[in-house]
């Protein structure tokens, strides 16, 4: 169907199209009669505004790009809500896109919101990425942007983070303090700086009770699932037996482990205690109910689109603006997997 212009909708009413424009804005200047004349003409011809022009004479489009690396995991959906909520009450659309934890992938969504022109970009990191050539052209373009979880140190943007290294710290001791001496540790990827931070937070804590570190108690994953967690889980008693805790990565890890723990009668936690990360809701009506890190993921939306609101703000208008890093706070939630008697 052939849209309908201004300039049709003036010949139509035989006056100017600035009138038609000042009538449909609604300039006091526009005479009641004209103007009702021009609504219910553009009504009839089903007329929208040209948003492209629109963007170019405010130089704003009202939506921003979010991309992240999954949809279904809970700590992401819980964010995405956030924001969408957030940019709704001021006035923004929201064009999500998952990564599927890959840079290429990421590379051309980044490239899209681009040409899309959206007047800001927040953005969780792929397993793949780091400071590469699509973040720093972000960067170079003054484009507002925001890093939210898993972000690069190198780039020169807004982050909104937990300090991984001290949930991991705290989620170690946690086990060390209910009796463990022997933990395994099933990590992330070895790219990201979340997964990175929580290993390091890991043998920090061993160090600082004085427990050896053992390296083949450190399992890596590549994906982060729950076949990850229940073939780690079966490596684990395998090849240490005797180990008394585990902390997982991610609560979908740690839903593996125990899955492999109760069909092989291992009893949690009188044998091995298990700990994962990130609150996940399942974490709550699983047997035994798992201990985790809450990691605030409806806060760390909100402040992710407040930080880029005030940033595309300060870009609007010709301020400068320097980088803001927000740390959010965890906590442990102690339930059935750690609790021993």
């Amino acid at each position: 169907m052939k849209e309908t212009t201004l300039k049709e909708i003036a010949n139509t009413l035989g006056i100017s199209i600035t009138t038609v424009s000042k009538a449909l804005k609604n300039y006091p200047d526009v005479s009641e009669k004209t103007r009702q004349a021009v609504l219910d003409l553009a009504k009839d011809l089903h007329y929208t505004p040209n948003s492209f022009a629109v963007n170019l004479r405010t130089k704003e489009s009202k939506t921003i790009g979010l991309i992240i690396p999954e949809v279904m995991h809970h700590f992401f959906s819980n964010v995405i809500n956030a924001i969408i909520d957030e940019a709704e009450k001021n006035g923004y659309l929201v064009i999500i896109l998952q990564s599927n934890e890959s840079i290429e992938l990421e590379k051309k969504q980044v490239e899209l919101l681009i040409n899309k022109r959206v007047d800001g970009i927040i953005m969780s990191l792929s397993n793949e990425s780091n400071f590469d050539e699509h973040i720093k052209e972000i960067i170079n373009r003054k484009i507002p942007f925001v890093m939210f979880d898993k972000i690069s140190k190198l780039a020169n943007c807004s982050k909104v983070l937990i300090d991984d290294q001290k949930a991991a710290m705290s989620a170690t001791q946690h086990l060390i303090d209910k009796g463990c001496k022997k933990i395994a540790h099933i990590r992330g990827p070895l790219n990201p700086q979340n997964a990175i931070d929580r290993y390091i937070g890991y043998k920090k804590t061993l160090d600082k009770n004085q427990i050896p570190y053992d390296p083949t108690l450190v399992y890596t994953c590549e994906n982060v699932t729950f076949q990850e967690g229940l073939d780690f889980a079966k490596q684990i008693i395998e090849e240490h037996p005797d180990v008394d805790g585990v902390f997982a990565v991610t609560d979908l890890v740690a839903v593996g482990v125990l899955s492999y723990f109760n069909d092989h009668k291992i009893k949690v936690p009188q044998q091995v205690a298990v700990i994962g990360f990130s609150n996940w809701f399942m974490s709550q009506v699983l047997t035994p109910k798992l201990s985790t890190v809450d990691q605030p993921s409806h806060e760390m939306g909100v402040a992710s689109f407040h930080l880029l609101l005030e940033e595309m703000n300060a870009h609007k208008e010709n301020i400068a603006f320097a980088p803001k890093t927000l740390i959010l706070e965890t906590n442990i939630i102690e339930r059935d997997s750690s609790r021993k008697s």
